[in-house]
């Protein structure tokens, strides 16, 4: 069965072993997460379960999608996403998903939205390496040559060119983490390791795609 739940990140922290070492981990309020919707390849074209996590006022929520939870018989959420599965009816429309569906060193992978860095040079968006930075050379940090050895009308600089731009704000997926620990009472769920995006940030936990390397 494929397993996936929303949560929130808290932050990271560290926590010791029955043997004494330090393992760093990241702190997830995880769920309780609701079932919206089921798609089928019939209906929508393919198969999948939409879930929601944390409760939204009705003041911050469209016509349309009080309309939406109304037909699942929800509260509204902030955080919406969608699970692709093979066979929707795993799950049933307002069913409720907490972290107790996770087990203490189970692999899991981990979506989210990375920090935003704002506008970054080639070095720090590309890793590419600087130019001399002696008194004479007039080229330091800058991306260099990026021509395509034509002239007249017909040069031009080809598409996915790495050159400077916005950096970070992508989604970004972290995958064959470890769960650490899972408290059912808080609907914490500790995860070894780093994860993507700010604290307060919303993220998907999955089972992994990746079970053994």
């Amino acid at each position: 069965m494929a397993k996936s739940i929303l949560g929130k990140k808290l932050g990271m922290t560290q926590i010791f072993t029955k043997e004494g070492k330090v393992v760093p981990v990241t702190v997830v309020e995880a769920g309780p997460c609701v079932v919206l919707q089921n798609k089928t390849t019939e209906n929508d074209g393919y198969n999948a379960v939409q879930l929601g996590f944390s409760t939204a006022k009705d003041k911050h929520v469209t016509k349309p999608m009080k309309g939406h939870f109304a037909k699942a018989g929800v509260k509204p959420v902030k955080f919406i996403r969608e699970l692709r599965l093979t066979d929707p009816s795993e799950y049933t429309v307002g069913q409720e998903l907490s972290v107790d569906m996770f087990a203490e060193g189970e692999m899991v992978d981990v979506s989210g939205v990375s920090k935003g860095k704002g506008f970054a040079g080639g070095i720090k968006r590309h890793n590419f390496a600087r130019g001399p930075m002696a008194h004479g050379s007039k080229s330091h940090r800058e991306p260099g040559s990026i021509g395509s050895r034509m002239s007249g009308p017909g040069g031009k600089v080809f598409k996915g060119k790495k050159l400077p731009g916005r950096m970070g704000g992508e989604k970004v997926t972290i995958q064959r983490l470890t769960v650490t620990r899972v408290d059912a009472a808080r609907n914490l769920l500790l995860i070894k390791g780093a994860i993507p995006g700010p604290k307060g940030s919303f993220v998907m936990i999955k089972n992994t795609v990746k079970p053994k390397k």
